[in-house]
């Protein structure tokens, strides 16, 4: 599913998850560590990230759902 979705998706669903989680080193780090140099990889682990933690999209569910983001296009 996730590796399905196009770039601008991808940017848009992590923006969403990671204003579902406290920003702290220990949180941005869990990323750093699977996908380092490739922003691509990044956001498939935040995404990876909220789906294991709610269950499905942040745009679908739990309070990913609820973000309104600037350029939402």
């Amino acid at each position: 599913m996730i590796d399905e979705l196009p770039l601008r998706q991808l940017q848009q669903e992590s923006a969403r998850a990671l204003s579902a989680m406290a920003a702290t080193n220990n949180n941005i780090h869990q990323f750093n560590k699977k996908a380092h140099h490739n922003s691509q990889l990044w956001y498939k682990a935040v995404i990876e990230w909220y789906v294991n933690t709610y269950g499905d999209l942040p745009s679908r569910v739990g309070p990913g759902k609820d973000v309104k983001l600037i350029l939402d296009v």
